[in-house]
This record gives structure tokens, sequence and C-alpha cells, in this order.
């Protein structure tokens, strides 16, 4: 795979793809991937921006995206950049919102070329976590934990005492 950049960030290093002026892909890559500097202005400031979020998770993308995909995977993740900072919807949430089912919504999740900027770690299963990037254990929910965390939301949409006996 061909990277523009490769940056190390708090759980591993992420793979940058862009073509001309667009990002077209985040990858996970294993912890001991070297970093490469970025090849580009466009690939530098996909960098920072993904810095700034590391540090700060309010921090704000404005990147151009190119988002190849089925229109039902085009309108999964338009729905989950909709979610804010902070918040979780369930697959099933975001099912009958779309007027599909949750099988379909966890694999356009899976299928997300940009995962953090187009936010999938923000969809859970409605008893826990869920996958990621389509692993359901691992490093990637790992990543998945790391990041909910980061943005100070709790891994699971059931509250407190809740969820028990059921």
């Amino acid at each position: 795979m061909d990277y523009q950049a490769k940056l190390k960030v708090p759980f591993g290093v992420l793979g940058i793809r862009c073509t001309g002026g667009m990002l077209t892909g985040i990858d996970f890559l294993p912890a001991g991937e070297k970093p490469q500097s970025a090849a580009s202005a466009f690939a530098n400031t996909v960098c920072e921006q993904l810095l700034r979020y590391f540090e700060n998770p309010a921090a704000k993308f404005s990147v151009p995206l190119e988002l190849n995909g089925t229109p039902h995977q085009q309108k999964v993740w338009q729905a989950m950049s909709a979610i804010p900072r902070g918040e979780t919807r369930s697959y099933g949430e975001l099912a009958a919102k779309l007027k599909s089912c949750a099988q379909a919504v966890g694999q356009a999740c899976g299928a997300n070329p940009i995962p953090i900027i187009v936010p999938c770690h923000r969809v859970v299963s409605k008893s826990g976590l869920g996958g990621f990037a389509r692993h359901t254990s691992g490093a990637h929910l790992d990543i998945k934990r790391w990041l909910l965390a980061h943005e100070a939301i709790t891994p699971s949409p059931i509250g407190e005492g809740l969820g028990r006996g059921k």
C-alpha cells in the first residue's frame, strides 16, 4: 500500500492515503511500523489536523474527503459524521433512522475508509462495544476503546446500574 504519510499516534501508526487534494484513506498500521514524513503539503495538513485531534478531541477536521462507497455506505457514513463528540449511537439506532438493518449498518461502518475523521468508533452495539474496522476482538477494539475514552465516551450506551438481568 502506498502511503503519503505514516503518522505515529498514541495507539500505533496511521497510514495516510491521499489523491491530489483529497484524503482517501486512513489505515491502522502495526505499532512497530516506521513513521514516514508527509510526501505533500496536503498530507502534512492531514497529519497536522490528526495530531490536533489527539491533543484535543474537540479539534475540528476540515480536510476534503473522498469517500467511495455504495449509496447505502454513503448514507451510513454521513449519519456517523453527524454523531456529536461525546455521544454514541447503536447500530440499531442508525439502522432505524436510515430505514436499514443493524447488520447492514455494521458492514458500512466496517467499510469506512477514513476512520477517526468519519467517526465509526462512535457506533456501538446495544449491549456493549461492538466491532471496529471489521474486527470483533484484539488491537482494533483496543483502538476503539482508546478513541472513546479520548472523547470521554463510555464504551457502552447503557447507564450505570442498568442492563443487568435482562
